[in-house]
């Protein structure tokens, strides 16, 4: 127990047991310290009083300062207006404003994690970080135009033609989500997406669009960082109000993953358009059709831009994987078009595209849909930029990329390296390389905090051709088989993972469904279970929910069907449904929803908060469980976060 007791002029302590850092037992004197103001009014010495009140902090044990503080205040008080009986007849004394208590939270959430250690990492001798570099600029000067005027005063229709007589290839820089989720298992806190923001704007004022939000990094955000991911959002908005914001909507999954009732997804959607999401990169993880239509349908409520995505998997140029060919993508973005999508978005999550077909794809779909055209790979093998450069070639209008430093093997390829390589070309992006340099430079420092979630890739990976894992999962799934001990068979997790999406059928593979291949591939290798076993003693295992869910068609409708002997196998006799599941969940009662957690968290409830509820029920509320035992610890620097510190 501490106390920090108070004073000044006009101010008199008689100290009993609570002098400056002294230690309150359990047993103490009730008189810790006397105050005793004066000034040259009744009134002014009472503020007095009321001001040292609010000063004192003491730790661990009650204290009579908030009845004090009303007794100050007090109108009665404050005439004279008051005898022996104020105190019985006052009961608004007792009514005390709940204390938060920060300082506590905090220094309790250091000691716990300093114990216990931060849930992934492993305890070392703390490293000597580098003071991240914040490019200097003239913030007085007016932050320069982008894109997000054109939204604002053409709205979406605008920003296409706009795109359609652009000669350059314009850039998205995804350093603020799907680097960070593909490198660092999405582990990037907002305090230090928020420190760059407001440069990056500023630097950048050319780009396309920021890719910030959606994805994992909603789940994430509650679950590991303990923060709030509106907060950052909205933080961010504040600071970049130049540049389209864009975010990864898994359609009819919204952030999640299974399907929610429809009405969760239009009020997702026009929340996060409010708080300042201006592209929704919209998929299905099966590219089923009707599971992106009612996304599709509230962005453009909205007002907002659809960038619709073929999520790509197989090998156009493989004659003998004759299952994704270049008539299936062309068929699905003709349907994609008539459905409403303003953008087309090719959308390569493993990092498959090979150069040439990234060639053949975009030349066939420019020639088939008259949408502008957005590319989306990842640098898995090393061919990333080759990549980008021939869909280029044949006419991209927007490409993915990432600074340099947070780009390559899992994420994105570099934005510095595309530029130079696209040096003579009429296509050159006209971005300020420099200014990718200087951000890069501060990325650089930044990514040392986060080392404990590094996937280890060290070099490109040309197993991708062959596991097909995405990039946005290989680091969380390594994260998933460390936890169930599988470290030392990663190599096995890997290979299983291609084994079931060949038992599957060879899905599409984009969360949910990368997930959902994933989960039965460390089930399986966690059991030592072979393909052969799963068809000979199949009715006897306890398959993991999202693998029933899947073959129940709870996330929706593979391309071809689902293969019926392993559905029958994983689904032991309950019926699979055929229909969209959207359409056949109950709608959300938002009402009773805000009734509900009113009681649960005891304050006022926010739409955001309801929406969060309604996606993660279980992760919202340990969330704030968590801030209600340790405050909000988003404030703490990442290296105090982690508890480097304590790592000896």
């Amino acid at each position: 127990m501490f106390t920090v007791v108070v004073g000044g002029f006009g101010v008199r302590l008689d100290a009993g047991n609570g002098f400056q850092g002294a230690e309150i037992l359990p047993f103490y004197d009730s008189l810790l310290v006397k105050v005793s103001t004066w000034a040259l009014t009744f009134e002014q010495s009472a503020q007095k009083m009321v001001r040292n009140l609010k000063e004192f902090r003491i730790r661990g044990i009650k204290t009579n300062i908030p009845f004090l503080e009303n007794v100050m205040v007090h109108p009665k008080f404050m005439n004279g207006q008051y005898d022996t009986t104020f105190v019985d007849e006052t009961p608004e004394l007792f009514v005390f404003p709940k204390r938060k208590d920060r300082g506590t939270k905090m220094l309790t959430f250091i000691a716990d994690t300093t114990v216990n250690g931060f849930e992934g990492m492993t305890p070392q001798k703390k490293p000597d970080f580098e003071t991240p570099k914040i490019p200097k600029i003239d913030y007085l000067q007016p932050v320069p135009d982008g894109t997000k005027r054109i939204l604002e005063e053409q709205g979406p229709e605008g920003v296409v033609d706009w795109l359609k007589e652009r000669k350059e290839v314009l850039l998205t820089d995804t350093t603020f989500r799907d680097a960070h989720q593909s490198l660092l298992a999405t582990r990037v806190r907002t305090k230090d997406i928020v420190k760059i923001s407001e440069s990056t704007a500023r630097l950048l004022p050319e780009l396309f669009s920021v890719e910030m939000w959606g994805g994992a990094t909603f789940d994430v955000s509650y679950r590991f960082l303990k923060e709030d991911p509106w907060d950052r959002l909205l933080k961010l908005r504040k600071l970049m109000p130049n540049v389209l914001f864009q975010m990864l909507l898994r359609a009819s999954n919204a952030v999640g993953y299974k399907n929610y009732p429809d009405n969760v997804i239009k009020q997702f959607v026009e929340k996060s358009a409010s708080a300042g999401i201006d592209v929704f990169r919209i998929f299905d993880s099966l590219n089923w059709l009707d599971g992106m239509k009612p996304a599709i349908q509230a962005v453009r409520e909205n007002n907002k831009i659809a960038e619709v995505a073929i999520c790509y998997t197989g090998d156009i140029l493989d004659a003998s994987r004759t299952k994704y060919n270049l008539q299936y993508y062309k068929q699905l973005a003709k349907d994609l078009e008539e459905s409403g999508a303003h953008i087309l978005a090719i959308k390569d999550m493993a990092g498959l595209l090979k150069p040439e077909a990234a060639y053949q794809l975009v030349s066939e779909l420019k020639e088939t849909v008259g949408l502008p055209l957005h590319l989306h790979t990842h640098d898995t093998s090393g061919n990333g930029i080759y990549t980008l450069a021939r869909a280029i070639d044949a006419g991209v209008d927007i490409v993915d990329v990432a600074c340099s430093s947070m780009a390559g093997l899992t994420s994105q390829p570099g934005a510095q390296s595309l530029y130079h390589a696209l040096e003579g070309k009429d296509r050159q992006p006209k971005v300020n390389v420099e200014a990718f340099e200087k951000l890069s430079s501060y990325w650089e420092d930044v990514r040392s905090y986060y080392k404990e979630f590094e996937s280890g890739m060290k070099s490109p990976h040309t197993e991708i051709y062959f596991h097909e894992m995405p990039g946005g999962q290989y680091s969380n799934l390594q994260q998933q088989a460390k936890a169930v001990g599988l470290g030392e068979r990663w190599n096995e997790v890997k290979a299983m993972f291609r084994k079931v999406n060949d038992m599957f059928g060879d899905i599409v593979k984009v969360t949910p469904s990368s997930k959902i291949v994933g989960d039965l591939a460390l089930f399986m290798v966690q059991n030592n279970l072979t393909e052969d076993d799963i068809y000979e003693k199949g009715e006897a295992i306890d398959f993991p929910d999202s693998v029933i869910e899947f073959a129940q068609g709870y996330i929706g409708q593979p391309y071809q069907g689902f293969p019926q002997e392993l559905q029958r196998i994983i689904l032991k006799g309950k019926k699979p449904i055929s229909e969209r599941p959207g359409a056949l969940l109950e709608p959300v009662d938002f009402k009773e929803l805000n009734q509900k957690l009113f009681k649960q968290l005891d304050r006022q409830v926010t739409s955001f908060d309801m929406i969060a509820y309604a996606l993660y029920p279980k992760v919202f509320m340990d969330y704030h469980r968590f801030t209600a035992k340790y405050g909000d610890v988003s404030v703490l620097d990442t290296p105090t976060f982690f508890l480097w510190h304590a790592f000896r």
